[in-house]
């Protein structure tokens, strides 16, 4: 969405509040491959998670024609990259 870029959401609300999701459920998930929906979520962990306060999921919910691996990946590289993010 316009003027919802990451990096300012962070330094403009990341002292106030938890971001939740950010991991795009329309294209990346549905529609990328493992390796961009690996990249998507170490970017998230690296931007929405400095110095805590990020939850990773989907922005919504899992579309149903979201391949099992794109989904097994999203949570894969979150668990391995954990809190050294």
């Amino acid at each position: 969405c316009k003027g919802m870029d990451r990096e300012g959401l962070k330094r403009d609300f990341g002292d106030k509040l938890v971001f939740h999701g950010g991991v795009d459920n329309q294209y990346t998930l549905a529609r990328g491959t493992v390796d961009e929906v690996r990249k998507e979520v170490e970017d998230n962990l690296r931007i929405l998670g400095a110095g805590g306060g990020y939850i990773l999921a989907p922005c919504h919910n899992i579309q149903a024609v979201s391949p099992p691996e794109n989904i097994v990946a999203m949570y894969e590289t979150g668990y391995e990259l954990g809190w050294e993010a």
